[in-house]
């Protein structure tokens, strides 16, 4: 199994970043449940404050949307599952400066250029045997345009959550989800995030082995 969890930070400068509100929470208790069900697995994490001990998880550390693009990729061929949980900064600064950017003037202009999409980039590559998992965090039209990151970036189920469920997103014990497949839709109650993981765990160990 291979996983990515948390969100990315993408500097400004030495002392300043890009980057959400992500724990990480979502995706250590998904490597926990994967692990205690006896998968291997690596576990790509931004800066997080999650820890796990559990001898089947590796840790790989990472801070910026580039470094997950390139462990990701590194060691997706030899796996039989991605999951994308991770929180990946859709743009970072087009340029990085090598000093603490000093207070000048009443604006600041930051130009930013686009990361890599990890989980199309790796779609592209996918094998007919592995089977692929994203995340959408959605504040709109969130059927839709989950079930449009399904198709484009070649996933066999993605995970929505809406942030217009009380509970549920970044910075919560809690989380509300729907899991979207190309022929199936299953909905799920508030619940705790390792309560949400096993739910998830369990369908794609369902379809894995029937």
């Amino acid at each position: 199994m291979l996983l990515t969890a948390g969100p990315t930070h993408e500097p400004i400068d030495p002392v300043r970043f890009i980057g959400n509100h992500s724990t990480g929470k979502m995706g250590y208790a998904l490597a926990e449940c994967f692990a205690q069900q006896g998968a291997m697995v690596q576990l790509v994490s931004g800066p997080t404050n999650q820890r796990t001990h559990h001898a089947n998880i590796d840790v790989i550390q990472v801070t910026t949307a580039n470094e997950m693009y390139k462990a990701m990729q590194k060691r997706a061929e030899a796996a039989d599952v991605w999951v994308f949980a991770a929180a990946v900064a859709d743009y970072r600064p087009k340029t990085v400066a090598d000093k603490k950017i000093k207070k000048a003037g009443d604006e600041l202009t930051i130009t930013l250029v686009k990361n890599v999409d990890i989980a199309a980039a790796l779609g592209k590559q996918k094998k007919e045997w592995q089977f692929s998992v994203g995340f959408a965090l959605e504040t709109d039209n969130e059927s839709a345009n989950a079930r449009q990151k399904l198709h484009k970036k070649n996933l066999d189920m993605i995970v929505l959550n809406s942030l217009n469920d009380p509970g549920a997103g970044f910075a919560h014990d809690t989380n509300k989800i729907t899991i979207i497949e190309e022929e199936a839709t299953h909905t799920f109650e508030l619940k705790p995030k390792s309560e949400v993981a096993q739910d998830i765990v369990d369908l794609i160990w369902k379809r894995l082995h029937g």
